[in-house]
């Protein structure tokens, strides 16, 4: 007689899923975050508000308040960090990435970076970064150059697309296809020489992170996939880490001309809506 095995019935499947508690490695979002074993340096656990280990090759989503730090750290040296993000109030408003670097004059991510809007609003700054190997220019892959270069480029294959990741993680927030602009890419750098061709620079090396303070109310996606200038033959990704918490104390960055001009039009914006 075939003898079944303890998760065959619905009492030994309940006694199973319960007896993890407590026992599971963080690879998806810490609930509560406070759970979080490495908090960032200076930041108590109590105060965390999202903490999370995303997969090579996986995604992430949360809705911020206004005011939050979120923290990005690549711990193996391999992440790659694609971003979106959108008005959590009015998600027609989006990261325009050319926007936010033909306003403020630089195309190269780094401390005091605004992530403006297409309304020319502040969704956030850069307040940290130890990296300096980003990318504003090459956004994130596509399921048919993945097919081209892996084999496989679905969202449930052993390869995923940044953009099919994004639009599993929009689509959580009432966001379709039509919504996923060009994102912006940390931890995996690219230069441009003086012909004007793309140079691939890579990672900065295990443990950079980055940091962002949100300036209005977001939705954030995250696909953590290889950057498309990536020469390696192999889908090459290590795991991110994501934390964030509320800091109401956080300095605002020096501003330039421009930046000062996004931020009145943010304060103008989020005054009119009580916020």
């Amino acid at each position: 007689m075939t003898q079944l095995s303890s998760t065959s019935t619905t009492a030994g499947a309940r006694a199973h899923a319960r007896a993890q508690e407590g026992t599971a490695v963080h690879t998806a979002p810490a609930v509560p975050a406070s759970s979080w074993p490495t908090p960032p340096e200076g930041v108590e656990a109590e105060r965390l508000a999202w903490a999370e280990r995303v997969a090579g090759g996986g995604y992430a989503h949360r809705v911020l308040a206004r005011g939050t730090n979120v923290q990005l750290s690549d711990p193996e040296g391999n992440a790659c960090a694609h971003i979106l993000l959108f008005n959590a109030a009015m998600t027609a408003e989006r990261l325009n990435v050319a926007d936010t670097v033909k306003v403020q004059w630089q195309v190269y991510t780094s401390a005091g970076q605004l992530l403006l809007s297409d309304q020319g609003r502040v969704l956030a700054s850069v307040l940290n970064d130890t990296s300096g190997q980003h990318d504003t220019l090459y956004g994130t892959s596509t399921q048919a150059r993945n097919e081209k270069r892996y084999g496989d480029g679905a969202p449930e294959g052993p390869s995923p697309s940044g953009r099919e990741l994004f639009v599993l993680g929009g689509a959580k927030h009432g966001l379709g296809r039509r919504d996923i602009p060009p994102s912006i890419s940390f931890f995996q750098g690219v230069r441009i020489d003086g012909t004007g061709t793309p140079q691939f620079q890579g990672s900065a090396g295990a443990g950079c992170t980055i940091t962002l303070r949100t300036e209005m109310p977001v939705v954030m996606l995250i696909a953590n996939v290889p950057h498309p200038l990536d020469p390696r033959e192999q889908y090459s990704v290590s795991p991110l880490e994501v934390t964030a918490w509320r800091d109401e104390t956080a300095q605002q960055p020096e501003l330039t001309p421009e930046g000062r001009r996004a931020f009145e039009n943010t304060h103008d914006y989020l005054t009119g809506r009580g916020l």
